[in-house]
Parts: structure tokens; sequence; C-alpha cells
């Protein structure tokens, strides 16, 4: 198989989304229509997961919710579906969409002849600012084809901001080069029973944005949970719309960057002036694809975040997640305080048992391993292993292994690399340790342990900065795998054959390399010595976690925020490489930190075509203080089966 976006994208499209997905309502918005001709409308998908829109209404400004016959059942991600009124629509009309629950979506309004020969969103479809176009419709494709070189000034005029929390108060940008009056201009919520509200006679009174300004009003008709805010200008044009879900505008909705970008629910509100976008996740419509739920709780004596460091760039070509657009906060807070990390912090290395998909091994830095299942939806540690975890030694008892990454191997063992020694933590130790998890006791020695430092010599420069870019993550890989698709062995350059290393088990293991994102191939052989197979360049500039999917057939190197938060799917090339296939971001609504664990559930555990995709937080800093992710560690999304 390739996997590539198109494939994962149509497995999307083909599946019923608004099932594991139900606020994928709130990603669609009307995109185009017409008042002449056959009345047509269209809608877009601003996601990055398919919405079902069966049973879906709509209406105007004179008849009732009446179903409609779209072009398709289900709108792929950034996918187009089109219809035409079953009513008719006037020179002068009203159009809104409904769920089949009645739940509005989105609506726009427009003048006489607004919508002749159409009414279109211009500067990005789904999110651009309306305007009626001048040349021939675009139904079913993008709007920019059909879209005025400029847009007029009134229509750089933008909801930038939004809250729901108390004052119910709005923001409006004006991101043009001259004054726009909004005298006569007027607002409405989703409440179709409501009508139009004017600006200047809300508090406090504005008749007027300066460029490159701002204005905020208080909505006298409320804004509530799950509601939206619908901007017309003094010809009843609408000229921007926000959609938000429940607890979305509290604080605020914002768009970040400001002015243009999507909308997502901030930590703190900045009414009147330019927006942090100090997120906290979703919520917000317009193309915001998805929510971050769950979280709160108090961070416990002693408990304390760190802040992300080495921030850098997404490599080129990257794409964006192929699973649900929501992430929820999956552990409880400041869960893995042990006597070496107190502060709670370090959680890095997630790897699924294969023989067990409800349990989730996890290292922590600071020489622990946590078995954990789930509880009221959250990952905790399995009181029946250990409610606070396992510390774990090196070979003989000593040191304090700097545990980053682990992996289950064929054996049902869990394999744990170690950068260096923390109790000496200048020098590098890069080692591979093998240890039993049915054995009793809370501490843990490994059955075998094998020993790389010395094939890293750039790392023993005597810093402990260095000495901690050495082995952050580790995939067993099958030789079911590597056999099956022709990988040649580097050893041979002939195709790889399990039998020529008789001591090495039934796979190999896959280092990743912090220092340069370079995966190191092992076979580690029961008598304690080692193979080495070799050096694979990822395209990645440092690689936290490594494992291997068997959903996907590929290998997967992970980095954090050190690469824009991607997921590098490794796969055999026809000559017999491995080398990258394709590059994920994460869903758009996690934090951009030190992201250092992933791992993808067996597809034994897919529900309607997705299962559970999970994250770590080596620093529990989530949206920083005050931010319902501050003091977490696991976070919880989804992935195509």
């Amino acid at each position: 198989m390739t996997l590539s976006g198109l494939v994962v994208t149509g497995v999307l499209a083909a599946h019923p989304a608004a099932a594991a997905d139900p606020a994928g309502y709130q990603n669609v918005r009307i995109n185009e229509v017409t008042s002449s001709n056959n009345d047509t409308v269209e809608l877009y998908n601003t996601g990055s997961t398919a919405v079902s829109i069966s049973g879906w209404k709509m209406s105007d400004d004179s008849f009732s919710p009446q179903t409609f016959s779209p072009s398709s059942s289900s709108i792929p991600a950034g996918g187009f579906v089109t219809f035409n009124s079953p009513k008719g629509l006037g020179d002068s009309d009203k159009l809104v969409i409904y769920t089949s629950d009645g739940t509005v979506v989105d609506r726009v309004e427009w003048a006489t002849n607004g919508a002749k020969p159409a009414m279109a969103r211009c500067g990005g479809d789904g999110t651009g600012a309306w305007v009626t176009t001048t040349s021939a419709t675009t139904f079913g494709t993008s709007n920019a084809s059909g879209c005025p070189s400029s847009v007029p000034a009134a229509n750089r005029v933008r909801i930038n901001e939004v809250t729901s929390n108390g004052a119910d108060t709005v923001e409006l940008y004006n991101g043009g080069t001259s004054a726009v009056g909004i005298g006569s201009w007027k607002y409405v919520d989703n409440d179709t029973s409501h009508s139009p509200v004017s600006i200047s006679s809300s508090s406090p009174s504005a008749t007027s944005i300066p460029a490159g300004g701002y204005v905020t009003f208080n909505s006298t008709l409320g804004l509530g949970d799950g509601d939206s805010v619908f901007l017309l200008d003094n010809n009843g044009n609408t000229v921007d719309s926000v959609t938000w879900a429940t607890d979305g505008a509290k604080p605020s909705d914002e768009r970040c960057a400001n002015g243009t970008g999507w909308f997502q629910t901030s930590t703190t509100a900045t009414l009147g002036s330019a927006n942090s976008c100090s997120g906290s996740g979703g919520g917000g419509g317009g193309g915001q694809p998805g929510q971050l739920l769950g979280g709160g709780g108090s961070l416990t004596s002693g408990c304390t975040p760190e802040a992300p460091t080495g921030t850098g760039s997404t490599p080129a070509g990257t794409l964006a997640w192929p699973g649900g657009p929501d992430v929820t906060i999956a552990d409880n807070v400041c869960a893995f305080t042990t006597s070496t990390g107190p502060e709670g912090r370090d959680l890095s290395g997630l790897a699924f048992d294969p023989a067990n998909p409800s349990v989730l091994w996890a290292a922590k830095n600071k020489s622990w391993l946590y078995k954990l299942v789930k509880s009221n939806g959250k990952w905790i540690p399995d009181p029946s292993w250990s409610a606070t975890g396992k510390q774990i030694r090196f070979a003989g008892g000593s040191g304090e292994p700097d545990s980053e990454g682990l992996t289950v191997g064929g054996n049902g063992h869990i394999y744990v690399t170690s950068e260096r020694d923390n109790a000496n933590n200048t020098v590098p130790k890069d080692t591979i340790m093998e240890f039993d998890p049915a054995a009793t006791g809370s501490t843990l020695t490994p059955i075998h342990q094998w020993d790389m430092t010395s094939q890293f010599p750039q790392l023993n420069t005597g810093s402990k900065d260095d000495a901690n870019l050495g082995f952050e993550g580790v995939g067993y890989v099958p030789d079911s795998w590597l056999t099956a698709n022709g990988w040649v062995d580097p050893r041979t350059g002939a195709a790889y054959n399990p039998a020529n290393y008789p001591l090495h088990g039934s796979g190999l293991f896959f280092a990743g390399l912090e220092w340069d994102g370079t995966l190191h191939v092992y076979g580690l052989n029961s008598d304690g010595t080692f193979t080495t197979f070799g050096t694979i360049a990822t395209g990645e500039v440092s690689v936290m976690d490594v494992s291997f999917d068997a959903g996907t057939q590929r290998i997967i190197a992970t980095c954090d925020n050190t690469c824009g938060e991607t997921h590098t799917f490794m796969k055999i090339n026809a000559g017999g490489a491995i080398v990258p296939d394709v590059t994920y971001t994460n869903p758009a609504v996690m934090p951009t930190d030190n992201l250092e664990g992933f791992a993808i559930a067996p597809t034994s555990t897919c529900v309607n075509g997705f299962r559970e995709a999970v994250w770590s937080d080596d620093g529990i800093y989530g949206f920083g203080s005050g931010s319902s992710s501050y003091g977490h560690a696991v976070y919880s999304g989804t992935f195509p089966c």
C-alpha cells in the first residue's frame, strides 16, 4: 500500500465522520450562494475530517426549515457540496443552514441583487469576506477564480474576538487601509427568532472603525454556549460570522493570527487590542478544526510545569493531521510525581501493548516506568501493577536511567532507552534495557542491557546538554514486515534474512537519536551482544519517539516542537531502503510543547473507522498557567484505521 494524504483523505471521506466527531458541523460554512438560475448553495468543510450532512435543512426569510438534496451526503475535509434551494431564493434574502436536530450551522444575508451572479467568500474558502462576485459562479470548486482582484474596504472588517463570559462582548477589526463607517451595521446571534440589532445602539456606541483599528460592543441579545455572531452591513449583506462550541468563547474566542486566522479559544481576553493567541484549544467556527476537551484541577504541592524549549519549523511538505480534530486531556493533573521527579513532569515515551491494547506503557525520564489503564476516560497508573509506577535501574541495580523511549518487544517485554545516568548527567550512557513486566517488586532491573555509547563520541563532551541528545525513542519492528517488504540488509547488500542472526529474536530495534534525527537499527542478541544494521535518515532534525504501526505498515519517527510537532511515517521503497513516506502535524488544537511521546492504538480497537492516538507532554505545560491543560501530561485523539 501507499500511505499518502490522498489515500487517508479518501478513507475519511468514505467514513461518516460526524458520528465520531459530533462537533464537526461547526467546520461547515456557507461558501457561495446565487439567487438566480437554480438558486444554488455551496457548503465548504474547513475541518480536517469529513462531516455527514444527512438530514440537514435550510430556510430563508419567509419559509420554515426545509430538507434539501445535496450533491453528496457528506462533505470531505477541504471539500464542497452543492444543492438547489427547495423553495427558491429572492433578490434580497437570508439563508440559514441547520443540522438535523435544528442547530444553526451558518447563515448569510444579502441585499437586492447581492447574490447575482453570486455572493461568495473571497480571500479564503469558508473563512474569507463575503463579496458579490462579478464573474461566473464557481460552485463545487474554490471561489478564488470568481472573486474580484481586490476586496472592498468594508469587507476587510472582520469579527476578531468574542466572549460569552458575562459581558458578551464582540470585537471588530479593520484590516483595510481606510476607515469604515459602521453606524448602520447590525449583528445577530444564532437564534432565528431574534432580529438584527444595530451596533450603534449597543454599548459602547460605535459608528466607525479606523484603518488597522478595533471596535468593541456588548451584545444586547446575549451570547450563550454553542452560539454564533453574524455581522451585517448597512445594506443587510453578511460581512462576517463566527460559531463556537460549548465554553468555546470562555474567556474568549479570537482569530489567530490577529484579523486573519482561524478562531481558537484563548486563555485571556484582549478586547480592543491585538489578539494574544494564548490558546487553550479549539471552540471557534469559521475554520477552527476542533476542540481541546477536559482538564482542570489544581497543581499539587511541588508540581512545577516547565515551559517548552527548542521550538523550530515544520518540515516542508508536511500534511495536516488526518484524524479527528478534537483532542481530550486524558490524565489527572500532576499525576506523575515521583521521589526522583517530584515536580511531576518528564513523561516521555509511550507504547500500546500489542497483546492488550487496553494497556499503555509510559516511561518517565527520571527512571520510572508506568503501566497505564483507562478509568473514566483517563489514563491512570494500573493499581494492580503499581499505583505510583516502578523505578528502574541499570544492570546490577545501580544508577538512575534517563529513561526516554520504550517499546514492547515480540516477547512481551518492555525495552527502554536511556541517554545518560541522571546520577552522573554530564556523561552519555546510550543503552537499551530489557525489563520483564511480570517481575514483582517496586524496582525493576534489566534482564539484558545493551550499551551503544561508544558509537556516539559527539555526545561525550563533558556537557550535560550534549549527553542529553542521545537515544530519545525506540521502536520494535518485526522481521515479518522487513522481509515481506523486501528490506535490503545494509550489512550484506542482499535481502534481509533473519536466520543470519540466530540470537536476535523476532525483530529489530530502531533507536531514535535526538542529536540529528536519525534512526539506528540494532539486533539485540540474547547473549548481551548486539548487531548494528546502520543508520536511517528520517528528514526530521530530531527524533523524540519511535514506533511501528501495523495498521499503516509504517515506522513512525516523532518530533516535538523542535520540528513543529510532526510525525514522519517511514516505508520500504522499491529499492529495499527505509525512507520517509509522509509527514503529519499534530491536531491544530494541541499546544506547541515538548510533546515527546506518541502512540497509535492497534487496529483491533477501531470504532467507526478511527482508533486512539496518544501524546505525552514532557513538561506538563499545556497552554501555560491558568489554562485547562496546565499540569497535564497525556492527550488523546483519533487516527484513521
